[in-house]
């Protein structure tokens, strides 16, 4: 493993979970699921490469002390099963002598931290698949690690940190012949692009990708290209060429997590183009299907921004309070753009005091974070706030009939029948 794509220096090792430690009082169930897993992890890494193999006696010794402390946590929810997941599959992965049966077990623990929006622990869980699996692991799971390596180094903006674990997994999946592996390595390092600012250079990458991943029917990677480059070409300011990608998107997409993603995007472009009626019709499936608190705390803003933008009132201060209860937890850019759309909302109501406050704050969490994209967008905005004129610019409603080409009028209509 190179420098760069190891975790951050954390001293002991699996000690990111015993942060929780000082986060919460130390008889919560959080604080004990946390020493389990801290648990769980020190004896999978009995099974490592890269030290002695444990005297017969002494494994069991630490598989029974584990076994029996996360026991204990019975009932304290899914967090609890993975964990005792992991200790029968690291007892299997010894019996067996084969390290492959470590990786469901750990990749899905993995997943349930990243949902649960604690990026550091889930990047420790898969370090540690990757660091104890080595060569022994099959190229799929190495692969399938390195990308969520790539993923949550991504969420939380540590740009060249992901893009190199998004490499790696495409040096492996190219060994193994795993041309699937490969776009999929490409459509991560086309989200640092995307996220990083560079528009026109995700604009090549995702039509490239698109176009290698239509040419081979990988449906999958088809749906987050066209997801892609719907997203860029908005932001690029062709809202009226990007909403037909993110429909495609929806529907190309076999999982409901994607399609609900597609949708939400979907919702600003058309919002963007002045269809406020399509935009919450998109917003409030999102709303009803969602369980993933950072996508309904997107859709929940821009239900927010859709009140604001209507200019209802009372319907702007219901949707802000729903996004608090999704809002602690939340990654930076979702941060970002609460407190930007909550300070547009304000000026639209003319309180530009407040208005300007939020913006600040938008602008400091994004300048922290390397957000370039909504940085401009932040300045842009609020140098003209109490002007209106960049309001009016965000506003221009661009119904023009030229942009409402067939294949708009044929997403409304699709939203229209999605919705009844």
């Amino acid at each position: 493993m190179t420098p760069a794509a190891q975790a951050r220096p954390m001293g002991l090792p699996h000690a990111v979970f015993l942060q929780r430690v000082a986060d919460e009082p130390a008889t919560s169930p959080e604080v004990r699921l946390g020493q389990g897993a801290f648990l769980a992890l020190r004896f999978v890494d009995l099974l490592a490469p890269d030290r002695e193999p444990p005297a017969p006696d002494v494994f069991r010794y630490q598989w029974a002390a584990t076994e029996r402390y996360c026991s204990e946590l019975t009932g304290e929810g899914t967090e609890a099963a993975h964990l005792s997941g992991i200790v029968r599959a690291t007892g299997e992965a010894h019996r067996s002598n084969d390290v492959r049966a470590l990786a469901p077990a750990l990749l899905a623990y993995a997943l349930y931290l990243e949902q649960d929006a604690h990026f550091d622990e889930a990047e420790d869980v898969l370090l540690t698949l990757i660091r104890v699996g080595g060569a022994r692991l099959a190229a799929s799971d190495a692969t399938a690690g390195w990308l969520r390596v790539g993923r949550v180094r991504r969420l939380q903006t540590d740009f060249d940190r992901a893009d190199v674990a998004y490499a790696q997994a495409g040096q492996i999946a190219a060994a193994a012949g795993d041309r699937h592996g490969v776009l999929l390595s490409r459509i991560g390092q086309c989200n640092v692009v995307h996220y990083r600012g560079n528009l026109s250079e995700a604009e090549r990458g995702w039509r490239a990708v698109l176009a290698d991943a239509a040419a081979g029917g990988f449906h999958t990677v088809q749906a987050q290209a066209e997801h892609g480059l719907g997203n860029v070409l908005a932001r690029r300011g062709q809202p009226h060429e990007g909403a037909p990608h993110l429909w495609r998107a929806y529907e190309l997409y076999e999982e409901e997590v994607g399609q609900l993603r597609s949708l939400n995007d979907l919702a600003l472009i058309l919002l963007s183009l002045g269809d406020v009626t399509g935009a919450e019709r998109a917003l409030m499936e999102v709303i009803r299907r969602e369980r993933l608190p950072d996508n309904l705390a997107n859709a929940t803003i821009e239900l927010m921004n859709c009140a604001s933008f209507r200019r209802d009132r009372v319907g702007f201060e219901r949707w802000r309070g729903r996004v608090l209860d999704h809002f602690e937890a939340a990654v930076p850019n979702i941060r970002v753009d609460y407190h930007f759309k909550v300070g547009i909302g304000l000026a639209r109501f003319g309180n530009f005091e407040k208005a300007e406050a939020q913006m600040q704050q938008a602008l400091e969490i994004a300048s922290a974070h390397e957000l370039h994209e909504f940085v401009f967008r932040i300045e842009r905005i609020k140098s003209g706030l109490r002007e209106c004129g960049a309001l009016a610019s965000i506003e221009s409603t661009a119904t023009e009939p030229a942009q409402w080409t067939e294949q708009l009028r044929e997403v409304s209509a699709s939203l229209a029948a999605l919705s009844a």
